[in-house]
């Protein structure tokens, strides 16, 4: 952090750029940030489910966002420089949240984003952003098609947006993972797949079957359900018949505990495994006792056992939010972060001041950072994609998720 001696921090204009200087008045007609109290206000917009089924999820991202902003500011992290958020509600619906991003670009004081939660969304979003040159840092999207093109699991890999980041790893990462651990691990060979066939849960749910039967698993079934039903007894009873010896489901949790409890009530007692969509508190309370001993699969170590997340989770109930952070709060507070560090480096290399072009430059600043965060080591490669591959799964058991086994892909 730089200290500035004998400072009145008013905003002024000068050769058409904020700066900082002893003296003067401000006009920020033409600027990209705002002017409260003496300093320069950045917003970092935040786009997550606030209202509905996947809410729990969404205010652990928003909260979580909330608090970086709140440490920055109280440490005074970037000279000048006064933080603030603004939560849009994107109700985990793709055109919300591409509406969401174009009240993001038309705030010249927003220069970067947080979020979304659903990968479907943050396909709906990137490229209005990106048009704005508008950093987007997901703590939760695992698409690998956001960050490396359609043809990735062609092997063609190309970058479709250079403004879109995650902190978050892919499911060409989470699905394989989970494979290993049931096949090697479980010992389990036999598996009935299903998806509720939206961008996240059906590509999970593809690499997830792909390899698993590279290892020498057998797929029994396969199937797609409506998320919004809730009623999934025809299922069940296609799980029962099978003779699987485990369940996959690539969806989230409103929909993966109440199949769970029906598949039990239908006579199968295996296992339903999932992903990150279903490692929440919520999970458990929608599947009940039928659900013990189900599993998932989560982005990076269990946060508890991080010596980096400590200053977080004491500093997240010193802070008083009514809603726990929930699977991506760490996630998520590393992206506001990346975010922060992004401005930083742009003031510092701008002598103390935002440039006529913000917006660009810090998106290209958050492709550089790297720095040690509540999840482990922040930083991005040339995808946008984050350098931490680090997985964990979970058990469901005595009314509460716990880490089973962390670790990253085997090749």
């Amino acid at each position: 952090m730089r200290h500035r001696s004998l400072l009145i921090l008013t905003a002024v204009l000068t050769t058409g750029a904020l700066t900082l200087t002893a003296c003067g008045s401000r006009d920020d007609s033409n600027n990209s940030s705002g002017s409260d109290g003496g300093t320069t206000t950045v917003v970092i917009g935040v786009d997550a489910p606030l209202t509905g089924d996947l809410s729990a999820l969404g205010l652990g991202i928003k909260n979580s966002a909330d608090l970086a902003a709140k440490q920055a500011n109280a440490k005074k992290y970037v000279d000048g420089v006064t933080f603030e958020i603004q939560a849009l509600d994107d109700q985990a619906q793709p055109s919300s949240g591409q509406q969401n991003a174009s009240k993001f670009v038309a705030d010249k004081k927003v220069l970067g984003t947080v979020g979304p939660l659903n990968s479907s969304v943050g396909e709906s979003m990137q490229k209005v952003l990106a048009d704005a040159k508008l950093a987007q840092v997901s703590p939760a999207n695992t698409s690998p098609s956001l960050t490396q093109g359609q043809k990735w699991n062609e092997g063609t890999k190309e970058r479709p947006f250079a403004s879109y980041f995650r902190t978050a790893t892919t499911d060409a990462v989470q699905g394989p993972f989970a494979a290993q651990y049931l096949f090697n691990d479980a010992k389990k060979k036999k598996v009935f797949v299903i998806d509720d066939k939206k961008t996240y849960g059906a590509g999970l749910a593809g690499t997830f079957k792909a390899e698993f039967t590279k290892l020498g698993g057998k797929v029994v079934g396969t199937e797609h359900i409506d998320p919004e039903t809730k009623d999934f007894s025809s299922v069940a009873t296609k799980v029962k018949s099978a003779g699987a010896d485990v369940v996959y489901y690539g969806g989230e949790y409103p929909a993966a505990g109440p199949l769970s409890k029906q598949i039990k009530k239908a006579g199968a007692k295996i296992p339903l495994v999932g992903g990150d969509g279903i490692y929440s508190a919520e999970y458990i309370k929608l599947s009940g006792a039928e659900g013990v001993g189900d599993l998932a699969t989560s982005v990076g170590a269990p946060i508890d056992t991080l010596p980096s997340a400590k200053d977080f989770v004491a500093n997240y109930e010193k802070a008083g939010y009514k809603e726990p952070f929930e699977a991506y709060g760490g996630y998520s507070y590393d992206a506001a972060w990346s975010i922060i560090e992004a401005v930083k480096a742009v003031v510092d290399a701008n002598d103390g001041k935002l440039p006529d072009d913000a917006r660009a430059k810090v998106a290209e600043a958050v492709g550089k950072v790297d720095f040690e965060g509540v999840t482990g080591k922040v930083s991005f490669d040339e995808f946008g994609d984050t350098t931490n591959k680090q997985l964990t799964v979970y058990e469901y058991k005595d009314g509460a998720w716990a880490a089973v086994k962390s670790g990253e892909l085997t090749s």
